[in-house]
């Protein structure tokens, strides 16, 4: 069985369960790009409550009025987004189990610079994947998958692509987010599916066994 899913920037933890657990994955590449979607924003928990960091996109181009393809969004470099990414990660996970085990595999991610989101975003799947020890075999669509009721994609294939969202998601039978150790439970209670950095952070070497 595969599954169908959008690009995501350090996407949740529902986004990685569906990497884990189907035998074959297709990542949308000719989508446009939708705005407040885990295409470019994840969601963490912070000592405020949950927080989501979004990486700036270059605007689109007037001659292109129905939108760019996902792959050809352009990441913006004004301003310090990456260093404020970073501050917050290490404000939010400082006190985590395994923050200071994996930072050093994450910190290169906003320190260098990827001139497309959509490679970007597959260089952070391809770390988070080693890092989790997961292995699903990934490929890139050629074409855009056309949109198909739940259970209903092509060849077999379940569509996620808009199903997991961070403002509107769409029941998922198969997610049911149990709850495990995360830093600021305590005075907010269980956070479920945030980006799957608080699932290591917090879970460390036991984040595959969640998934």
């Amino acid at each position: 069985m595969k599954a169908i899913l959008a690009t995501t920037y350090f996407g949740p933890v529902q986004w990685y369960q569906k990497l884990n657990r189907f035998g074959s994955v297709l990542i949308e590449q000719h989508e446009h790009f939708l705005k407040q979607t885990f295409r470019n924003r994840c969601i963490i928990a912070t000592t405020q409550g949950v927080q989501a960091l979004t990486v700036p996109v270059e605007k689109t181009p007037s001659n292109l009025p129905e939108g760019r393809l996902i792959k050809d969004v352009r990441i913006s470099n004004h301003g310090k987004w990456r260093s404020e990414h970073w501050n917050a990660l290490q404000s939010a996970y400082g006190e985590s189990p395994f923050f200071e085990y994996y930072e050093d595999d994450i910190r290169p991610f906003f320190e260098d610079r990827w001139e497309y989101l959509f490679d970007f975003n597959m260089a952070i799947t391809e770390k988070m994947c080693e890092l989790l020890d997961i292995h699903p075999h990934i490929t890139l669509t050629e074409s855009y998958q056309n949109s198909l009721p739940f259970g209903e994609g092509r060849g077999g294939a379940l569509d996620f692509r808009t199903i997991i969202h961070p403002k509107h998601p769409q029941p998922d039978p198969d997610f049911n987010p149990k709850p495990y150790y995360q830093v600021y439970q305590e005075r907010f209670g269980f956070q479920p599916n945030l980006s799957v950095l608080d699932l290591l952070f917090n879970m460390g070497n036991e984040a595959v066994l969640y998934l």
